[in-house]
């Protein structure tokens, strides 16, 4: 019904997506309202050439009218004209159209007509579409379960398949026999549903296939769809080894690239680790400590594969270690986990942690940490996975870490800053009434020190010495400040500041490392571009903004 030197179709045939014109057909086919065969009409002066003239009949079409198709559950009905060709009426003008009869009429279909319609010849024919060899998908796919030691039960595909092959055996027999066309047509038409069934146990306005026992079958598109299907639950995500779970809280005395794991799971979860003469006695004491004493070790993987579990072991003391074996240790301090929280938007919700085994049942992390992450501590849980190879820890390590992702290459901005109690005693350290007595600058550099970061920045001298010795609180933040570092800004102190030395002290003014004016709060600190936070990474690096953020929050949390 689609006339090649059609205007339309002309252009339709040009486009050359062929997904775009196999629906521009389409479309064009429903608007349509030709029910005739009728080509394009014959040009003026065709006639005087008899050669043209037959080459233009063969483009008028038959001229009879085409039936109307349409869909009754998995058979298609075909209406015919009321009339017939001789003009008597037509009695069986309502047919269905025969499985076979569609198959012919896909497979006569020319090259150039499949092409018009957008299909590509080389891996698609339209007769492909139809079912002729029934695919079985083997044996691995749909394992049987043995029950009660003798009992065997069969997999749900497997016990549709048995029903289809016993529905096409009914269907070989009455061909074979002869019966009437119409039991044909009833056993073809099961058969159909039967196959219907085993991609699609649900469908619409169709029996369901059960057990005896009345359980409705769970075939192919059961399997793939929703939640707990193939895709989202054993695909996209899936339960996997070397793994934990617990609940969040809150420790500002951890580092930002580390997470407090408890002990309980520290005594689960093991890391391979392979013998060498460098690490022997290291490993061996391990041993001897046992499955029950963190840190400790698990089990011995000899160089010939077998494997000791060293819970059934007489004494760990006798277990002897050789160069070539492997260690499964417990995980200890500084070893290098993923740290995930769910749902998983960006890069930046699973990140590179370092252990820190401490007491208690709850991962605990550093408050910075937890912008990316976009947790809180009302309940929250988070997932833990412990690198198995020396590849994946590489990995976790140069790619992964906290301090590697501060900023996002996303926004080229900084995705965490100091917040909290720690944002709240840099604003108020450093407002121009607060100063800090001896004793107390001495803890702070006491505390910062016991980072095991190297503090570079000597003592400053006190700003007031009489009648004793006082420091400011600019002195003090100036302390963590990476030399060399250099910001202008305002800081959210009303009203805004008309000059650089007003009486709010809202102008942000740090050069060479040192505070000159300004109270230091979230719109320095914060993780706003620009920010100090900013600056420090893009003029020193990761590891220096690491650092700073670490000892910011210790000076002001002391």
């Amino acid at each position: 019904m689609i006339d090649p030197k059609d205007e339309m179709v002309k252009r339709i045939l040009a486009t050359r997506r062929r997904a775009a014109r196999l629906k521009a057909l389409h479309e064009l086919c429903l608007k349509g309202s030709k029910r005739v065969c009728v080509g394009s009409p014959v040009p003026e002066g065709v006639s005087a050439d008899p050669l043209a003239a037959a080459a233009a009949a063969e483009d008028q079409g038959c001229g009879a009218m085409q039936p109307v198709y349409r869909r009754e559950g998995l058979r298609v009905m075909v209406i015919f004209p009321d009339v017939a060709e001789g003009g008597a009426p037509n009695p069986d003008r309502k047919q269905y159209l025969p499985a076979e009869e569609a198959y012919r009429i896909f497979k006569n279909m020319s090259d150039d007509a499949v092409e018009m319609l957008g299909l590509d010849l080389r891996w698609a024919r339209p007769e492909w579409l139809l079912i002729t060899v029934f695919p079985v998908p083997p044996p691995h796919v749909r394992p049987s379960v043995v029950m009660d030691g003798s009992q065997r039960s069969d997999d749900d595909l497997t016990h549709q398949l048995a029903t289809i092959v016993k529905a096409n055996l009914k269907l070989l027999d009455a061909k074979k026999k002869g019966e009437p066309r119409d039991i044909q047509e009833k056993l073809e038409l099961y058969l159909q549903e039967k196959i219907a069934n085993f991609f699609d146990n649900e469908r619409a306005n169709a029996d369901q296939e059960k057990h005896k026992s009345g359980k409705v079958l769970k075939t192919i598109r059961q399997r793939l769809r929703g939640k707990e299907g193939r895709i989202r639950g054993n695909l996209m995500g899936k339960r996997v080894d070397f793994s934990a779970r617990t609940v969040i809280t809150a420790d500002p005395n951890l580092q930002i690239d580390q997470v407090g794991v408890p002990r309980s799971i520290a005594l689960n979860l093991t890391v391979p680790e392979r013998v060498t003469r460098l690490n022997i006695q290291e490993l061996q004491q391990l041993v001897e400590n046992g499955p029950d004493v963190h840190p400790g070790a698990k089990y011995v993987v000899r160089d010939d594969g077998t494997r000791q579990d060293l819970r059934y072991a007489p004494s760990t003391s006798g277990v002897a270690l050789n160069v070539g074996w492997t260690v499964e240790r417990h995980m200890r301090d500084d070893d290098v986990v993923l740290f995930n929280r769910q749902p998983s938007l960006h890069k930046m919700s699973i990140m590179g942690h370092r252990v820190k085994v401490l007491d208690w049942s709850t991962f605990r992390l550093n408050l910075s940490v937890t912008t990316p992450y976009n947790a809180d501590f009302d309940g929250d849980e988070m997932n833990l996975h412990l690198p198995q190879t020396l590849n994946a820890r590489a990995e976790a390590e140069q790619i992964m870490m906290v301090p590697r992702n501060i900023v996002s290459p996303q926004a080229n901005s900084p995705v965490m800053g100091i917040v909290q109690d720690s944002l709240l005693g840099c604003s108020r350290l450093t407002r121009r009434d607060t100063f800090v007595e001896r004793d107390v600058m001495m803890n702070i550099l006491m505390w910062v020190g016991s980072l095991g970061i190297e503090h570079q920045a000597p003592v400053p001298m006190p700003a007031i010495l009489k009648p004793r010795p006082l420091w400011t609180g600019k002195q003090v933040f100036s302390l963590v400040l990476p030399k060399g570092c250099n910001h202008r800004g305002n800081s959210n102190m009303k009203p805004p500041p008309k000059d650089e030395l007003n009486s709010n002290d809202s102008q942000v003014l740090i050069q060479d490392g040192e505070v000159i004016t300004g109270v230091i709060d979230k719109r320095s600190v914060g993780n706003s571009a620009g920010g100090i936070i900013h600056v420090t990474w893009l003029d020193h690096g990761w590891k220096e903004t690491a650092r700073f953020m670490i000892q910011v929050s210790e000076s002001a949390m002391h």
